[in-house]
């Protein structure tokens, strides 16, 4: 994983890491190979991940592909080929998209050209999507004589719904990026010139709240879409109960009736 601050001897190829203000952007960089994703290129994405989830000072993981035609075509299939049920049975990229979801941090997939299967996947654990007009999207894996193991059976239909992720599913056809965001598996399409730019606005807006607000509201609506109703209105009850006892509370209201930019202490 190559870092702004690593020597070029250290510098590994498939992942470039760097903090931008607030914002950690992982870019998938195997773009000779449309940023398919290898098992070296796992240990890396996770090691990047864990980086910014233990740096204070990001806010928002950007995740992106490098060379403007892939996000991530998938995993590298001249790996699956040998993959074996003891192998299959591991938390590969699940295992990266649940870390995703569990960092109290808000992720963002930065997605232009193809992104699809274990490329998808990874995308699906973040919490927010943005794509350009030419991205693709698919589950090809039925076509391959097996199924998606890396979490889309379970969340791309929680995302989209049933029907389409059935559909997306069980076709393996590729859709485009209007009607992923139709379908709401991207909210924004941006010219791929602007993609990170947005990115980076996106997560500046983040940075901008107090810090407990988006982590309580990303746990908010992962504990909801698992819970009952009941519970789910429960739990959020008393999370915003917990929230109002805050000192940035009292500066965040403070600081809006005052008409003035808040400064917000994560106290």
């Amino acid at each position: 994983m190559a870092s702004t601050t690593e020597t070029e001897s250290d510098i590994k190829p498939n992942v470039t890491y760097q903090v931008e203000q607030h914002m950690a952007l992982i870019t998938i960089n195997r773009p000779e190979k449309y940023n398919a994703i290898s098992l070296a290129t796992l240990d890396e994405l996770h090691a990047a991940v864990d980086q910014a989830a233990a740096d204070d000072v990001v806010r928002v993981i950007t995740i992106t592909g490098a060379g403007g035609k892939a996000f991530a075509s998938g995993s590298d299939l001249s790996e699956v080929l040998y993959r074996d049920l003891r192998k299959a049975l591991e938390p590969i990229v699940q295992g990266l998209a649940e870390k995703l979801e569990k960092t109290p941090k808000p992720t963002i997939a930065a997605i232009d050209g193809v992104c699809m299967g274990g490329g998808l996947e990874v995308a699906l654990g973040c919490d927010l999507r943005i794509a350009t007009p030419h991205s693709r999207f698919a589950t090809p894996e039925g076509k391959l004589g097996i199924i998606p193991g890396g979490g889309a059976t379970a969340r791309l239909p929680r995302i989209v719904g049933r029907g389409w992720g059935m559909h997306m599913l069980l076709m393996g056809e590729p859709i485009s990026a209007q009607e992923a965001l139709q379908m709401g598996l991207v909210t924004r399409l941006i010219e791929p010139e602007e993609l990170l730019p947005e990115a980076r606005r996106m997560a500046a807006h983040l940075a901008g709240f107090a810090p407990f607000v988006p982590r309580t509201m990303k746990a908010m609506v992962h504990f909801g879409m698992e819970a009952g109703l009941a519970g789910a209105l429960m739990f959020e009850k008393y999370a915003q109960g917990a929230l109002v006892q805050t000192e940035d509370k009292q500066e965040g209201i403070t600081a809006f009736l005052e008409k003035r930019t808040p400064e917000f202490k994560g106290r």
